[in-house]
Parts: C-alpha cells; sequence; structure tokens
C-alpha cells in the first residue's frame, strides 16, 4: 500500500466533472451498497484509499439529501491482509433480524464479497461476508463469523440482496453470480447470516463474456400495481473487441424462488414481432456496474452506474482521481406502441444557473450549420427536437472547435479530426448513433475511439434528446428515456461549439435550448466530516 497522493494544480483538474460524483484523489470503481435510510442516499463504492490504480479495494462513502449533492464519508470498509472488499449492497434491517443491534433497532448490514488474499485461509475463493453498522453508516464492523456464504468458487460475487414478501411469508433474497459461468444464483435466508440455495438463472443464448453486478427488482407497468415484472440486471464484459464493460437486463417473473425470463419488448399484439431475450441498459460505452438504492421513498427504482469501461479504465487523462458516476437516473417500465421498454430519466434536482437560451423552427439543409448558441457553461442541458423533413441522416455536432465541415456519408465518414462529438440519426435504419471518434483527445487508449449506435423509432417524424454536458462526459436521453447513451469525451476546453447537419435532404430544428447549470461539487470529507 501506498501514500495517498499529493495534491495537485487546478490545471491538473481540466476534466473534473461539476454534477457527477468523483473521489478527491484516488480511484473509484462499482457503486456499492446504495441505500437510503433516515433521510439520506448513501452511495458505497469500490475505492482505493491509497491511490489511483485498481488495488487496495475497500468501499468509500459519500451521502446526499437529493441525489445531486454529495459529501464525502471517511472510507467504510477497509480492506486488510486477508481480504479485498469486494462490490455488494447494504440492506436496512428493520427487526434486526441478524441480530447486530439492539432488540428492536434497525442496523445497516452490508454483504460484500471477500477476495481472499494469497496468504488467507481462504486463498483463492470468492465468498460473501457481512458488516454492520449500528451509527446510520458512519463506522462498520466485520462480522467474526464470515464468511457467511462459501461455495468454494474463484468467481461467485456482487452479492445484492433485499427484502422480499409473498405466500411463504417474509425473508431475505440475495442475487449474486459465478462471473464466468455466466449464471445468476439465488438464495434465501431469515437472518442475513444463514443461506438457502433457491435457483440459478442463465440465458438460453451466450451474453457476453463474463457476468458481474445483478441486480433484481419489481416495476410496475405504466405504474399500474396489478401489472408488475421483475427486472434482472446483469453487468458484463463482452467479447474482446465488442466494446467492453456493458449491462443488460431481462424481464420476467420472480416468486420467491425462480426467476423466469419473458423476454423484452414483447408485442401487445399477437401479431407482433417476438420478444428479445435481453435489452441493453445503456447504448454507451461508459455505463456499467449499475445497481439500485434500496429502500428509495415511494419504492421508486434509482439506478446508479459507473461511468467508464474496462478497456481504458486505467489510462483516463484525470488527475488527481480516476472514474465517476454517471447521473442518478429513475427507471420505469412503459408501454410504448404495444409494448413494455424500460425507460431512464436523470432524477430532478439539478438546477438552471442561469437563463435558457432557445432557438426556434429552423431548416437544417445538407451539410453543416453552426449555431449561434455555445455551451461556454458547463456543465449544461441541451434539448432538443428535429423533425426528419426529407433528410437521410441529420444530427447534432457537440464540442466543435470552430466551423464545421460537411458530413460525408452516412454518420459523417470521412470527417475533419476538429469536427467534435456527434449525435447522428440514420432515417433509413431508425438508429441513433454517439459519435465520438472526432471528439478530442481520443489516443488516451486504442479501443477508447469508437461509434455506439440504438435503434430509436421516430415518434411522429420527430426526434426528441436530451442531453447533460459534464466535464468529461455526455449522457444522452433520447425519446423520453427510451434509449440512453452514457460516454467520457476529453475535448479541448475551447471546444464549445453547437452544429447541426443534414444529409441527403433538409431536416428541421424543431426547437433546442441550452441551460446552463448549476455545479454540485462534491464536500470532501476534509473539508466537511459532518457537513449535510
Amino acid at each position: 500500500m501506498t501514500s495517498s497522493p499529493s495534491p495537485v494544480s487546478f490545471g491538473e483538474e481540466a476534466y473534473r466533472p461539476q454534477i457527477h460524483y468523483t473521489a478527491a484523489e484516488t480511484w473509484i470503481n462499482d457503486p456499492n451498497g446504495l441505500v437510503y435510510a433516515d433521510g439520506l442516499y448513501h452511495l458505497f463504492f469500490q475505492n482505493n484509499p491509497y491511490g489511483t490504480n485498481h488495488a487496495n479495494m475497500s468501499w468509500g462513502h459519500a451521502v446526499s439529501t437529493d441525489l445531486v449533492h454529495w459529501n464525502d464519508r471517511p472510507v467504510a470498509i477497509l480492506c486488510d491482509d486477508e481480504e479485498q472488499i469486494f462490490s455488494g449492497s447494504i440492506v436496512v434491517d428493520e427487526g434486526n433480524t441478524s441480530g447486530f443491534g439492539a432488540p428492536g433497532s434497525s442496523p445497516l448490514v452490508a454483504i460484500y464479497t471477500s477476495a481472499y488474499a494469497e496468504d488467507s485461509a481462504h486463498h483463492g475463493i470468492q465468498a460473501q461476508s457481512l458488516a454492520f453498522s449500528l451509527d446510520g453508516g458512519e463506522t462498520w464492523t466485520k462480522h467474526e463469523g464470515n464468511p457467511v456464504l462459501d461455495r468454494g468458487s474463484r468467481d461467485f460475487r456482487d452479492p445484492k440482496v433485499f427484502r422480499y414478501s409473498g405466500p411463504d411469508g417474509s425473508y431475505w433474497v440475495m442475487v449474486a453470480v459465478e462471473a464466468v459461468e455466466r449464471k445468476a444464483v439465488l438464495y434465501r435466508s431469515d437472518d442475513l447470516r444463514n443461506w438457502t440455495h433457491l435457483s440459478d438463472f442463465e440465458a438460453t443464448t451466450k451474453v457476453g463474456l463474463i457476468w458481474e453486478c445483478p441486480d433484481l427488482f419489481p416495476l410496475a407497468v405504466d405504474g399500474d400495481p396489478e401489472n408488475v415484472k421483475w427486472v434482472l440486471i446483469i453487468n458484463l464484459h463482452r467479447e474482446d473487441g465488442e466494446g467492453g464493460s456493458a449491462g443488460v437486463y431481462f424481464l420476467g417473473d420472480f416468486d420467491g424462488t425462480t426467476f423466469a425470463s419473458v423476454g423484452v419488448g414483447a408485442s401487445a399484439d399477437d401479431g407482433g414481432a417476438p420478444a428479445a431475450e435481453y435489452g441493453w441498459l445503456d447504448f454507451g460505452r461508459d455505463y456499467y456496474a449499475t445497481v439500485s438504492f434500496n429502500s428509495a421513498p415511494d419504492d421508486r427504482r434509482i439506478l446508479v452506474g459507473w461511468m467508464n469501461n474496462w478497456d481504458y479504465a486505467r489510462s483516463l487523462p484525470t488527475s488527481p482521481w480516476r472514474g465517476s458516476m454517471a447521473l442518478p437516473r429513475e427507471a420505469t417500465l412503459r408501454t410504448r406502441a404495444g409494448r413494455v421498454v424500460l425507460e431512464q430519466r436523470v432524477v430532478p434536482g439539478l438546477e438552471a444557473s442561469g437563463l435558457p437560451r432557445s432557438l426556434g423552427l429552423l431548416d437544417v439543409p445538407e451539410g453543416v450549420r453552426a449555431l449561434p448558441l455555445e455551451c461556454r457553461e458547463i456543465p449544461c442541458l441541451i434539448e432538443a427536437t428535429f423533425d426528419a423533413g426529407s433528410a437521410s441522416e441529420f444530427g447534432l455536432v457537440l464540442l466543435q472547435p470552430g466551423e464545421g465541415q460537411p458530413g460525408e456519408g452516412r454518420s459523417g465518414e470521412g470527417r475533419s479530426a476538429e469536427e467534435g462529438a456527434r449525435l447522428c440519426y440514420d432515417v433509413e435504419r431508425g438508429e441513433l448513433a454517439l459519435d465520438r471518434r472526432f471528439s478530442g483527445n481520443t489516443e488516451l487508449h486504442p479501443l477508447f475511439s469508437s461509434i455506439e449506435r440504438a435503434p430509436v423509432a421516430l415518434i411522429g417524424d420527430r426526434l426528441r434528446l436530451e442531453i447533460y454536458l459534464d466535464a468529461g462526459s455526455i449522457e444522452v436521453f433520447a425519446q423520453g428515456g427510451q434509449v440512453t447513451f452514457a460516454e467520457q469525451v476529453f475535448p479541448d476546453p475551447s471546444s464549445t461549439g453547437v452544429s447541426v447537419y443534414a444529409v441527403g435532404g433538409t431536416a428541421q430544428l424543431v426547437a433546442l435550448t441550452v441551460t446552463p447549470l448549476k455545479p454540485a461539487p462534491v464536500v470532501r470529507e476534509r473539508e466537511s466530516a459532518h457537513a449535510v
């Protein structure tokens, strides 16, 4: 273990996000232990307290009252010579079923993966362990009887635990993974200490190379409590060269023992297309290890993902920190065109820092047209609505230095390298693409430069986009959050221009609004140990 990095100059903070969570000067990855308790949202996360590389895995900790303004807390669960503290979850143990608290109290209980060290008695094994807090998450004690669930496996990890109530009563359910086997394994417990196997879930076709960080939760379709489906999230590593880290979801039913997938996007009409086995949680390169908050108010399902990708996570041009979280999103199930889809929207709470600037109806003829609106104030929200008109392709060019050059063919193949990041809509294919190949510093790693595509249907010939720009990132929500992209970008700070473009005809920009957003810098633990 090494000492903590020393402070650096302001200039090295060029890509520090203003509305996304980052650690002060260390490495972070997977969000862990997301839980709401006593008026606070607790964000725990994989953290190396001693440096900016992936090592010494422990649980960092931050809290918020609104999911926008975060306050650091001291490291919660620290690694030691016996184990690293890998991913997991936290529950509010109402009724003290675990016995860790006083009778009638509700301790917080963390269920995490112990990744045992070389000189441990459990060398080579990943198993599930417990820690508990009796002071609202400030301090944690590891359970003397760890591990509480050991399959003798090298790759058994990432437990998500929740309370289930059904015909057989109420009990704790854990969903974890056998990562290399691409299998979700389910267990039950009455006291969080003793676990009984329930069932396994595997996809019928090969999905990814390695499974990690599962989550399982119910959602009412269209808000109807009589029509509930269960969502199983699996985060995965794809085959080499296929995009690295990603997240998918399965829709189905859970009876307290078994999760049965029913497919994603199944049509309510008999003549509709068959359902896909799974759907992509996000179509960008940087939305991984996504899990949801336990015990969120009003049964809301709020997701947080790590905005990064294992393909290049160790090569980011950021200092003195590595890694950030995506904006918290609320997930819902909605029926659209006869199909049930998972929609995601950024949770409310971000505030405008100035007056919005807007443009009205504007024709977009063939070529690139610079707009008289720049994104000089970062972070900002861009809201844009397009009508396809006669164009075969249209879209936005963001973070653009100077005048744009005309696109050449589909998705701007052959463009000048100075054009910025593009959002490209292909009318014939019904496909939206986020192209960051010319977005600034793409040389940080050979696998960073990319163009990602997603099927997106026009609604009345129109495409509606919400785009959150922060230092170092773009998050796109298309058609009300039916499709999302989260991606990191590292442009020159002078790249603030916005253009529209069309290919093969004339599109229309129906409306565009740029709203500067108020920064919400993290209050660091060293600045205020108890400031909320």
